[in-house]
């Protein structure tokens, strides 16, 4: 297969499960390919005490309990919510999740206010329906429908900005597994395969948009994760997803670890100026998550790969960071103007390092964007 922009978790790790499943002699649940202790190391990563012959990466970094817990619900007849802040790794998890257990993570409805019900259900191929009528070959099943037929793991992304007529439709799918086609004379229910199940994810932020009714919540086990605030964690994860990043555009470029430590360092601090404030206007507009210190930390990568001599510099850490995270102007950016003054012009004083420059370059890049 030629190189793919972003390969799915079952490709791109498809030598990984296929080794997996060789040496994988536990129970398995249903028709799943990996048993729930598999796809757990498979998600985790492996230690030394598993006893296996080579070493298997950690691709998702939480807490164990998390993982054990969605994969126990998966194993059940209940479907799988999993809630929390932006970029907290939801989606990533329900994608590794699926991949381990029924290889196929790309059966996924996008839940927006424009998501209908034909999204989850299925809808008709109006060509063939005029010419041969309406039948199971001019029906068009929705990734959910293919993931009952098939006996795999449908995803619902950001369920909570569907419309309440969207989630309702899930209810019966959930209790019932099955949907009935009342258009069919013949052949007019598809039930679910055992192994179906649903994963759905929902932002926090997001409560009040589209509440899930009560009904629908019985039909979910909900697994919260929460934002990684542990420093040696999310060290992990950034490294993790830079070192993907850097081979996937095939760049030769270390990121030195005091860089790191200051990136890591000034999230930490307008986490906490953010939970400090008395007011929204007092706070960023970003959720000041793991996934947006990886995307300002890339976004200073290429840029110093592209334009600058082919290094990361804390120049340009911190006009990255301003850059992404000044959404509105000007609130945002006299939020950043007053944590440069405030905090890290008297630590470049403290301190030194790479603080001094990291100042200038915030400074500049605030001066160039108001």
């Amino acid at each position: 297969m030629s190189e793919l922009l972003r390969a799915p978790a079952e490709i791109k790790y498809a030598e990984e499960l296929d080794w997996l499943e060789s040496v994988d002699d536990n129970p398995k649940p249903f028709s799943w390919r990996l048993s729930p202790k598999m796809v757990r190391l498979f998600v985790l990563g492996s230690e030394r005490s598993d006893g296996l012959d080579r070493e298997i990466s950690p691709k998702w970094f939480g807490d164990r309990s998390f993982v054990e817990r969605s994969i126990v619900t998966l194993a059940s007849d209940r479907g799988l919510l999993l809630i929390g802040d932006p970029g907290t790794g939801k989606s990533w998890l329900a994608e590794l999740l699926s991949a381990a257990i029924c290889r196929s993570s790309t059966l996924v409805v996008q839940g927006t206010a424009g998501t209908t019900e034909d999204h989850i259900k299925y809808s008709w191929n109006v060509s063939m329906v005029i010419a041969k009528g309406q039948s199971r070959e001019s029906m068009i099943p929705s990734p959910i429908m293919t993931a009952m037929e098939t006996g795999a793991i449908g995803r619902f992304e950001e369920l909570t900005r569907s419309t309440s007529d969207v989630q309702d439709a899930l209810i019966s799918i959930l209790s019932e597994k099955y949907i009935s086609v009342p258009e069919l004379d013949s052949d007019g229910i598809v039930f679910a395969k055992p192994g179906f199940s649903i994963i759905a994810t929902a932002n926090s932020r997001d409560r009040g948009v589209n509440d899930l009714s009560s009904a629908l919540k019985r039909r979910f086990n909900f697994v919260r994760i929460p934002v990684v605030t542990n420093k040696k964690s999310e060290a992990e994860i950034v490294r993790f997803r830079t070192e993907e990043l850097l081979r996937r555009h095939r760049i030769e470029l270390d990121v030195p670890p005091t860089l790191l430590d200051v990136l890591l360092q000034s999230f930490a601090d307008l986490r906490a100026s953010a939970a400090a404030a008395g007011s929204d206007d007092e706070k960023l507009e970003s959720a000041l998550s793991t996934a947006e210190q990886i995307g300002v930390l890339e976004d200073a990568i290429l840029h110093g790969n592209f334009f600058g001599e082919r290094s990361l510099t804390a120049h340009t850490l911190a006009s990255s960071l301003v850059g992404s995270l000044a959404r509105r102007e000007p609130e945002d950016l006299a939020i950043l103007n007053k944590y440069l003054h405030g905090v890290v012009e008297p630590r470049s004083r403290e301190e030194g390092g790479s603080w001094p420059e990291f100042l200038e370059g915030g400074r500049e890049a605030i001066a160039t964007l108001s």
